[in-house]
């Protein structure tokens, strides 16, 4: 089922004045407040046509002279940059990675392995800020026009703790605690951010539809938001920032957890309709999509839909993740 494509609403930024970084890797920043505090990370660009992340961080680091961490550090990563610069309106989804998807890569297995690509080259350059971040945020939009929600880490695997967390944010309204991807780990699974029992804690933002314009106010609030909660900038700073943004909080939060995911047995596999997301399969046993000759039905009452997607359709892809309401 083809969808017609998405306006181009953004301006993917010039991150140029961007690449020399000030710490040895090109396209990133760090800033010590000297102070003791929490290591914060925010990367953006983990997928090259996701271009609000970019935006939001292009547009803290041109504020640097009104803005220094007050505790802990704040490094800001621009992430698959050499898929970024692929980047062309005319086609938009040639960006997205060069040789593989650059957040299913995050095992100790895969990054300390043989195996040699684009995605695996840059993840190693950024490993170590990873590694020795407390807390991390990593910006992403999505396909299609569906809500803001944040991933908040896989079930039994730091899931919760990222609820928790969102829920001090207080941003976006809904939550997503899912079951992680089939075809590799991603960045806010690795590691301590798995272990429910390590504070050390990393959410993944989807801030809507990839070149809507609300993506990047969605980008940016949520930026804010993440800074402001871990005391790295001034309150007051953020405070203004976010009131001169005069983006509304949601009146209330909902999570979603997911217990299954949808993955695509061949390139045959289609939804019955167009899906954007979240939408509620009243009961059980309604189809959902076809692959061949294999049906896919709702498995209980009230099925939630997350994220449905075929965009560069791959044997083994995610296509939809299936979930509940919690609340």
């Amino acid at each position: 089922m083809n969808t017609p494509p998405r306006p181009i609403e953004l301006k993917a930024p010039d991150l140029s004045r961007w690449a020399p970084g000030n710490t040895g890797t090109p396209y990133v920043w760090r800033f010590d407040s000297g102070q003791p505090g929490p290591q914060v990370m925010v990367q953006a660009l983990t997928h090259g046509n996701e271009i609000c992340g970019a935006i939001a961080l292009d547009w803290l680091l041109g504020l640097q002279t009104q803005w220094q961490p007050l505790r802990g550090s704040l490094t800001l990563a621009f992430g698959n940059i050499a898929a970024f610069a692929r980047w062309d309106p005319a086609n938009p989804n040639r960006s997205r990675y060069v040789d593989e998807d650059f957040n299913r890569v995050w095992t100790d297995e895969t990054l300390l392995g043989p195996r040699d690509s684009v995605e695996l080259r840059r993840a190693r350059e950024l490993r170590p800020f990873v590694d020795a971040s407390q807390l991390l945020l990593d910006i992403h939009s999505m396909g299609d026009a569906c809500k803001p929600l944040m991933v908040c880490g896989a079930d039994g695997r730091g899931g919760d703790k990222g609820a928790a967390l969102s829920r001090r944010l207080q941003v976006p309204e809904v939550l997503l605690i899912d079951t992680g991807h089939p075809a590799g780990l991603r960045m806010i699974e690795r590691g301590p951010f798995a272990n429910p029992n390590d504070a050390r804690t990393a959410v993944l933002i989807e801030c809507g539809q990839h070149w809507e314009r609300a993506a990047a106010e969605v980008a940016r609030d949520t930026l804010l938001r993440f800074l402001g909660h871990s005391g790295v900038l001034a309150e007051d700073f953020v405070a203004t920032q976010l009131k001169q943004l005069g983006r509304a909080l949601p009146a209330q939060q909902q999570l979603v957890r997911v217990t299954e995911a949808v993955v695509a047995r061949s390139l045959d596999f289609r939804f019955v309709r167009e899906f954007r997301g979240l939408e509620v399969i009243a009961h059980a046993g309604e189809l959902i999509a076809t692959d061949g000759a294999h049906e896919f039905r709702a498995p209980y009452d009230h099925t939630v839909l997350v994220m449905p997607g075929t965009t560069n359709l791959k044997v083994g892809m995610t296509t939809v993740r299936l979930g509940r309401f919690e609340n």
